[in-house]
């Protein structure tokens, strides 16, 4: 997986709370077995209307395209234990998903595949998403190192990750590549008992 250290990127704000998987990946999109080539699919009931581009959607809007930070409600990612959900969000071109709560599976399939789900208190999700909302270009300054959100206008907002969590992200680690970090005593082991 590519660490994920530091990001900067452009903010798309998706006014919704309990955007579950079945929104984020419709299940007729879930024929592949490859972790690529669900993006085009995200949210493909809201972003199409009668296979037409929705105007109305956040990401079919011009200011919003390239954006690779998503900031949404509460209960993102319910419903369905699928990591298909993650795997279109990060295709579609997203590292960072804002929300003030997560559905727990959601939560964990994320950093499985090198996407941060950042819990924020709502307050802060609501003045940060209605920073998004205003005509002209947001960015945030995502920073997993020192846990830390900066905006271009010099406000900070400090979040918690779990040491665990953070070194998974901060170093690019998947479940593979933890265990392969261990490759020399798990040889040891085999010869030792093989």
């Amino acid at each position: 997986m590519t660490p994920l250290r530091q990001h900067r990127g452009l903010v798309a704000p998706l006014h919704r709370a309990n955007v579950d998987t079945d929104q984020i990946i419709p299940k007729q999109f879930l024929k592949r077995v490859e972790r690529t080539g669900f993006g085009e699919f995200l949210f493909f009931d809201w972003r199409y209307l009668e296979g037409q581009p929705n105007p109305d959607f956040v990401l079919n809007r011009p200011q919003y395209a390239g954006a690779s930070i998503l900031i949404s409600g509460s209960n993102f990612g319910c419903g369905s234990s699928r990591e298909h959900a993650p795997w279109a969000l990060a295709d579609y071109g997203f590292r960072v998903i804002i929300a003030s709560s997560f559905a727990d599976i959601f939560y964990n399939n994320c950093f499985k595949n090198g996407m941060l789900p950042l819990i924020l208190a709502e307050d802060a999700v609501t003045h940060l998403m209605a920073q998004a909302e205003k005509a002209e270009p947001f960015y945030l300054t995502v920073d997993v190192e020192n846990l830390e959100i900066r905006t271009d206008q010099g406000e900070t907002y400090a979040f918690s990750l779990d040491p665990y969590l953070q070194q998974t992200l901060v170093e690019g680690l998947d479940d593979i590549g933890r265990t392969l970090q261990h490759e020399d005593l798990i040889a040891q082991y085999e010869l030792q008992h093989g």
